[in-house]
């Protein structure tokens, strides 16, 4: 008869909790069921690699709903603590170096110099496109000073554009003065008052695997729970009461009022595969993908 572990004996009774069967697991976690027997009997050798262990035990706690990172810290003597595989042997019989060829080792040596001697070219030739350029310029502005002194155009001025009829002036004022009705500024102004307030969720605190945001401007508070794979999550208010503990699946997205609630805190297993929505609005969530998140809303109703 197999001994189990420690380790597997908490998996394996988490996962009879749920009624669920290793092919049930294999299902549900994409793992061949041998390397699941594997992780309940504590048998690492039939894994791939070291890599596979912890992964493997990861996916499956969260498929029982099981903190992964409470697991690894409690039984850390049984899980792996290295996620690099032993390096085969015969690399260190790889020679690494090979003596370079005369010829290849000269151009090294030239390199330095070719590099300075195509810098010095470069800068010569930025050096003369600046003073072409800069003479042109003093071309241009030395023109246009002598066409502006010239005499012959200064005192020429045509006599209707001297002066404009004062006439003409005031009418086409009282013109732009009636064109703008008086009251369309006040309108404009009581329409922006009467506007009613937009739902605002503003993230406060933001880390890798917590976020916490605060939801206002709005009378309801609903929240949409899907999953593009399947993954444990759990719902539960600011005083501890449990919404919902369970395992979310792909096409099955759970949906929640929490209108009468002042603060929410959602647990997530597979950040990577859930999505959140408040009042149809999708919900970011932290930065690091591939560990178990916390999300919590602060209803303001104010």
């Amino acid at each position: 008869m197999v001994r189990l572990s420690e380790l597997g004996n908490r998996l394996k009774q988490a996962r009879q909790d749920k009624n669920l069967s290793l092919d049930d697991l294999q299902g549900l976690t994409k793992i061949q069921k041998r390397y699941l027997v594997g992780i309940e009997e504590g048998n690492y050798a039939v894994m791939p690699g070291k890599f596979y262990v912890r992964a493997f035990i990861k996916q499956y706690c969260e498929a029982v709903g099981l903190d992964p990172d409470e697991i690894f810290e409690e039984y850390k003597n049984e899980v792996p603590s290295t996620y690099n595989d032993d390096v085969p042997e015969q690399l260190s019989r790889v020679k690494t170096h090979k003596e370079l060829p005369k010829s290849a080792s000269k151009a090294i040596e030239l390199l330095p110099r070719i590099l300075i001697a195509v810098l010095v070219i470069a800068a010569v030739i930025v050096a003369y496109i600046l003073f072409i350029s800069g003479n042109n310029n003093n071309q241009q502005n030395q023109s246009g000073i002598e066409q502006d002194n010239d005499p012959a155009q200064s005192e020429y001025t045509p006599l209707n554009e001297e002066e404009e009829p004062a006439g003409d002036t005031e009418d086409s004022q009282g013109e732009n003065e009636e064109a703008v009705p008086p009251q369309a500024d006040e309108e404009g102004a009581e329409e922006d008052a009467e506007a009613p307030a937009q739902q605002q969720l503003t993230a406060e605190e933001t880390a890798a695997t917590a976020v916490t945001y605060t939801l206002s401007g709005t009378e309801e508070f609903q929240l949409e729970i899907s999953s593009t794979d399947s993954t444990w999550v759990g719902v539960k208010n600011g005083k501890g009461t449990s919404f919902f503990g369970d395992t979310v699946r792909e096409g099955a997205p759970q949906t929640f009022d929490l209108s009468a609630e002042e603060e929410i805190t959602v647990r997530i297993g597979n950040t990577a595969a859930t999505a959140l929505k408040v009042n149809g609005q999708p919900v970011e969530l932290g930065s690091d993908k591939t560990r178990p998140q916390n999300i919590k809303i602060i209803y303001s109703k104010e």
